[in-house]
């Protein structure tokens, strides 16, 4: 099989398990977590007065993916940028809006979603780990998104692609998106995210305060997160039996 070809085969296989196969990372990232933990003297940045506030840098990363998603999300038609693992799914291209500075802006997202916990364990090699395994399992996941689109837009797609990049956007060229912002696609589609983030990182503060044995667990972040989680549940019953969040072409 040539190259191009292993490479679209690796890329399909890894978009349909790509909510899956980064649960490996989070295992690796709570082990190397705990541990630092148990040996604070590795990591000196989070025993010092910046060590305060370090938690709300690395959550704000990750806050800055989500925000990089929901502003993505939030301006595209039904059945493209989703979350569906089955097959590609594109009935238009998004040239607009985001898509006018970065072909991928939900793996963008995706990355500084990633980066915060990620930073938050305290291990710069840990970090660059992490980094060039998302550069290797996103690579092979574009490589197929833009096959699939290559073949099935032809020209109109190369035509954007030669002038807009992957992955680093550009900061000139952007075309105000088609479509008004949907709140109500947000909240159906990044309601996920939103618990994830919190979530993670109210587990990894807990889990802190466990095995430090000092009982010093944020409370603000916490209540955060026991927010997100009520949001989250509502959201879902809304989704599954009301019409509430739906909206034609959205």
């Amino acid at each position: 099989m040539a190259l191009q070809e292993e490479f679209e085969k690796q890329g399909n296989w890894l978009f349909q398990n790509r909510s899956y196969l980064p649960l490996l990372v989070v295992m690796a990232g709570i082990a190397v977590f705990v541990w630092t933990e148990g040996h604070p003297e590795v990591f000196m940045l989070k025993e010092g007065w910046l060590g305060m506030y370090y938690i709300y840098l690395c959550l704000l990363i990750s806050l800055v993916g989500l925000f990089i998603r929901v502003f993505t999300v939030g301006y595209t038609p039904a059945n493209t940028s989703g979350r569906n693992t089955a097959n590609q799914l594109a009935d238009e291209l998004n040239i607009t809006g985001i898509y006018s500075l970065v072909r991928h802006p939900l793996y963008l997202g995706n990355f500084f979603m990633w980066l915060g916990p990620v930073l938050y364990t305290g291990h710069i090699w840990f970090v660059g780990l992490v980094c060039f395994f998302y550069w290797i399992y996103y690579e092979r996941i574009m490589f197929a998104e833009e096959q699939f689109l290559r073949k099935k837009f032809g020209v109109i797609y190369t035509s954007w692609a030669e002038n807009v990049p992957a992955f680093l956007p550009r900061l000139n060229g952007y075309k105000k998106p088609r479509l008004p912002f949907s709140w109500k696609k947000v909240l159906k589609k990044e309601k996920n995210g939103l618990v994830n983030v919190f979530l993670i990182f109210c587990v990894m503060d807990v889990a802190s305060a466990f095995i430090r044995k000092n009982g010093e667990y944020n409370k603000a972040l916490a209540a955060a997160c026991m927010f997100t989680i009520v949001l989250y549940l509502i959201l879902k019953f809304l989704k599954y039996n009301t019409t509430l969040l739906n909206e034609e072409g959205r």
